[in-house]
């Protein structure tokens, strides 16, 4: 079975002068933007994607790219894939394995 991964990707200029970074993260989530063939959930420390991983790593690509496109000269880009191929894979379904099984540890403790 093949389908959608589950990927995180963190893109980080090197050299901007400054200490915020947001201008460069919010052009990035432009590229993910108004996608119909991909999800995504920004966090405070990366962008997590779901869809087919041909998309995830075209898209992880053109993220790469956004800084350099704004004069940045040196670009750290993480991506990390969580990839299934015996069931479908989901970010609301990672989260909601975990949740229950802190409510059945949590049951457990009574």
């Amino acid at each position: 079975m093949t389908g959608n991964i589950v990927a995180e990707i963190s893109v980080v200029p090197i050299g901007t002068g400054g200490t915020g970074l947001s201008q460069y993260i919010a052009a990035c989530i432009d590229i993910l933007d108004g996608r119909k063939d991909l999800s995504y959930q920004l966090t405070p420390m990366g962008t997590i994607i779901e869809g087919p991983i041909d998309k995830i790593i075209e898209v992880a690509r053109q993220m790469h790219e956004v800084p350099f496109n704004q004069g940045i000269l040196r670009v750290v880009t993480t991506l990390k894939i969580d990839e299934r191929r015996d069931e479908l894979l989901t970010m609301s379904g990672k989260v909601e394995s975990v949740m229950n099984k802190r409510q059945s540890a949590m049951g457990k403790q009574r």
